[in-house]
């Protein structure tokens, strides 16, 4: 039988200028993400997809219109994206980062701006696909874990303020 783990607060955190350093490394390590999104009936529903990201940490990728996950954004904008390494193995110093907002399908110049991130970040990128469009979160919170640098089982969450700028909010330790 298991017993529960306590969550113990911790006030010491880094910097801003570490969290934005940590934040840029994680979404570094992987070009595929999962994406979270609820359906109209309130059930989630999970979707993996290569992604880029840009300066304020909104993350952007290549979906059909007519995927279960688009349709989801579309009547329901709240999003949730993970994003690790898919090597790591268990009892590693683990590192992840999730990021939770509002996604949204985009048009015009929002769209060519994700499509410069994407072409950047993808050499084989083709822009001639004309069934899929490009989406974006702009995350509000994001929970970084990286326990190389933060320890073992500890989690920071930061908000995410107006020009991309990261505001520590509380460490979480399951040790």
């Amino acid at each position: 039988m298991m017993s529960s783990m306590p969550v113990r607060l911790i006030a010491k955190h880094p910097s801003a200028s570490r969290l934005v350093a940590m934040t840029r490394r994680l979404l570094d390590q992987s070009k595929l993400c999962a994406i979270a999104t609820v359906s109209p009936g309130t059930r989630a529903h999970v979707n993996t997809a290569y992604f880029a990201w840009g300066p304020l940490f909104e993350i952007v990728w290549l979906s059909a219109p007519e995927a279960r996950h688009s349709r989801n954004i579309r009547a329901n904008p709240s999003a949730a994206i993970a994003v690790y390494r898919s090597t790591q193995t268990w009892g590693g110093s683990d590192r992840g980062i999730q990021l939770f907002g509002r996604a949204r399908e985009l048009h015009g110049g929002d769209a060519r701006a994700a499509e410069r991130l994407y072409a950047a970040r993808f050499n084989a990128y083709d822009a001639d696909l004309d069934a899929y469009r490009f989406y974006r979160l702009r995350p509000r919170r994001i929970k970084l874990f990286d326990e190389h640098v933060l320890g073992g089982a500890t989690w920071v969450t930061v908000a995410v303020g107006a020009g991309g700028r990261l505001r520590w909010v509380r460490t979480e330790s399951y040790v």
